[in-house]
């Protein structure tokens, strides 16, 4: 019996999250800024698998887009908090599958992601007042969120499928 995290289309998808966020489509971005591909696999991942796969799944997206990005701030509390909290809400409560739910969990981890992104660089920014007032934190965090939540009832509920097929034996 083939687990569902060894099937090819599942590690595939898993690994395409870094190539497409290095790769950064401009095709696929709303005034510059892409979706954040993170939330768009880690959402239905952490619904089917639980709140324990989903936080460490978060946590080896954060180490993987952290190792490719160049910029001080890290998503990895971030990711790994919300796959831990969108996998108890997958596992307590009913099934989240409509489009319009998936799109608001996307748009408000894409939301958070942000802000913990922009609340990093004000940390470390502390000495410079007009820090608070970039105009690329509003624009960054409002274009990606929108894009993410958009772009969240095609991708994340074709990914839903995928993790929801019943595993199959070798």
């Amino acid at each position: 019996m083939v687990s569902n995290h060894l099937k090819p289309l599942v590690v595939a998808s898993a690994l395409g999250v870094p190539f497409l966020s290095f790769l950064a489509p401009s095709w696929l971005s709303l005034m510059g800024v892409g979706p954040n591909w993170a939330v768009l696999w880690l959402l239905p991942w952490a619904l089917v698998d639980g709140p324990l796969s989903g936080g460490l799944a978060g946590l080896f997206l954060g180490l993987s887009l952290d190792a490719i990005s160049l910029g001080d701030g890290t998503q990895v509390p971030v990711l790994v908090l919300l796959g831990f909290w969108w996998g108890r809400l997958g596992r307590r409560g009913m099934p989240i599958e409509r489009k319009f739910n998936l799109g608001l969990l996307a748009w408000i981890g894409s939301v958070v992601i942000g802000v913990n992104i922009w609340g990093q660089f004000l940390l470390t920014q502390m000495n410079n007042p007009i820090a608070l007032f970039h105009s690329w934190s509003l624009h960054t965090i409002l274009c990606q969120s929108i894009l993410t939540g958009l772009l969240c009832p095609l991708v994340s509920s074709f990914l839903l499928i995928i993790f929801k097929t019943p595993r199959s034996s070798a």
